[in-house]
């Protein structure tokens, strides 16, 4: 095996790297710019090209961060490496690396359906297959997104006619774009929060179209919709928009008590990651003769395919399913 599940993450000692390290190490590749993939410390970080400026937002600026074009083989001490799209947010990508006729694919985070934010996932032949596992219950099955989408604009346009502005909150990148990308802009002004409106300009860089937002509030009051992290419930900024109904776009608004815990109005079924019978379907797709699974569910999902006869095991991460967690 390429990989070995170390004290500080993934580490491949052929092409001395580390694949989402935990803590601070000489080379660290990176799939994507999410907290509990991206550590802070690193020497140098390698991400796939679009993703770059978003990672260099939340490592630093004095981050040494470097972007690699989706498909494009590097080597690093004899191991070829290369970043293949991974359908989670910009520039998120499956980290392929080959040694010796050996190929072993770490996934990062991924989902199948094509949000018009990023670049859609490619399935990649592999021998292994390293799988995320957050959403790895059967009860986590997705409605197409046009569905959803249609059930935020229906209650977005309920709320106007009560005098509300409608408050969605979500992820600020990734979850955040994927909103405002794909809701009907004609129903109203929309606002964003600062911290999403930050991550706006690395997505038009890489040729993604946005609707127009306001930031004055006064124009949503009543009638808008407003897109902002969890962290701005209950504060004076959120205050501001006068009466709001409030919704909050997650995979784990499957669960009625997820949503009970938020104490929103409304939850929204709209997740970044694969569900059960994705990832299923992925894992098959990659002709894996072995499937390490982490981030989530891990064991439960190794013990099932485990039961089908496929040689899996669920190694250990720092990050499990949470239903309180962001990257959702």
């Amino acid at each position: 095996m390429l990989l070995a599940n170390t004290e500080r993450g993934l580490f491949c000692e052929a092409g001395n790297f580390y694949i989402d390290p935990w803590q601070p190490v000489e080379t660290a590749v990176i799939t994507h710019a999410h907290s509990d993939h991206a550590r802070i410390g690193s020497g140098l970080c390698l991400t796939e090209q679009t993703g770059r400026p978003v990672l260099q937002l939340r490592l630093g600026m004095e981050a040494n961060v470097e972007g690699v074009a989706y498909g494009k083989t590097i080597s690093r001490d004899g191991v070829n490496v290369s970043f293949h799209p991974a359908g989670h947010i910009l520039g998120s990508a499956q980290v392929r690396i080959e040694h010796k006729g050996e190929v072993c694919v770490v996934s990062g985070d991924y989902k199948l359906e094509d949000d018009g934010t990023c670049a859609p996932f490619q399935p990649i032949r592999c021998h292994h297959f390293v799988t995320e596992s957050t959403f790895g219950l059967p009860v986590y099955r997705w409605r197409p997104q046009s569905s959803v989408f249609e059930e935020i604009n229906d209650w977005w346009r309920e709320n106007q006619t009560r005098g509300r502005a409608s408050v969605i909150f979500c992820y600020a990148l990734g979850k955040a774009q994927r909103l405002l990308r794909n809701v009907d802009p004609s129903v109203g002004p929309i606002l964003l929060h600062g911290a999403i409106e930050r991550y706006l300009p690395a997505y038009r860089a890489a040729g993604v179209v946005f609707p127009t937002t306001t930031k004055k509030a006064e124009e949503v009051m009543g009638r808008g919709l407003v897109l902002a992290p969890m962290s701005a419930d209950n504060t004076p900024w959120l205050r501001k928009f006068g009466e709001v109904s409030t919704g909050f776009a997650s995979g784990w608004m499957q669960i009625r008590g997820a949503r009970r815990r938020r104490s929103v109005d409304r939850g929204f079924v709209l997740s970044d990651h694969v569900d059960w019978p994705g990832l299923l379907h992925t894992i098959k797709a990659s002709g894996a003769e072995t499937v390490w699974v982490t981030h989530g569910y891990a064991a439960t999902v190794a013990r099932w395919l485990q039961e089908q006869g496929q040689n899996a095991r669920a190694i250990e991460s720092r990050f499990e399913a949470n239903p309180e967690g962001d990257g959702d």
